[in-house]
């Protein structure tokens, strides 16, 4: 059974190292049979949540932007993965603000039951990603019955492309073919 897979790319830069990441586990993904999808929120019209909890009642978003157009595809979709370069020791703003925004699903049956996240970061030390696997884990537990399934820590990588030297790269491709 072929399962539908929506990756969101959270990167500002084209082709950044957490980009990568995200078409090489759609390149596993689509090699073991699977359909994946790249969400690139640069590419988003995307405004901040504004915490009114119009959507716990409507199921869509009250703000005009492109957000609607994507509850669907992502509430359907059998497994998500988040990639973000790391910020601060956590996950980029674009990814967090886009986090908020899927509060319409918080009610929904949703499908997705998996989870990944795809992280990059300058530091060499693994332990960088803690805060972002953390703040992911928050969002997960907000869904009954779904896990995170899997954690690719690209490490040591500041320039688009030296991801592709890492033993993540390959990492991020095997967790998209057992997907």
């Amino acid at each position: 059974m072929n399962k539908k897979i929506v990756v969101v790319s959270s990167t500002p830069r084209v082709n950044g190292n957490s980009e990568i990441l995200s078409k090489e586990f759609i390149k596993g993904a689509k090699e073991s049979g699977n359909d994946a999808t790249l969400i690139s929120i640069r590419d988003l019209n995307l405004k901040f949540c504004i915490g009114c909890l119009y959507c716990q009642s409507n199921g869509k978003c009250v703000l005009n932007d492109d957000m609607n157009n994507l509850y669907n595809s992502i509430s359907d979709a059998d497994i998500l993965v988040f990639a973000t370069p790391i910020y601060y020791y956590s996950i980029c703003g674009q990814l967090k603000t886009f986090l908020d925004r899927l509060n319409p699903l918080f009610n929904k049956d949703n499908k997705f039951k998996e989870v990944y996240l795809l992280a990059t970061a300058a530091d060499d030390d693994e332990h960088a990603m803690d805060g972002a696997v953390k703040e992911i884990q928050g969002w997960v537990d907000c869904f009954k019955g779904v896990k995170l399934s899997g954690v690719a820590r690209g490490v040591g990588v500041t320039k688009a492309g030296e991801i592709l030297n890492t033993k993540a790269i390959n990492e991020a491709y095997e967790m998209g073919f057992k997907a």
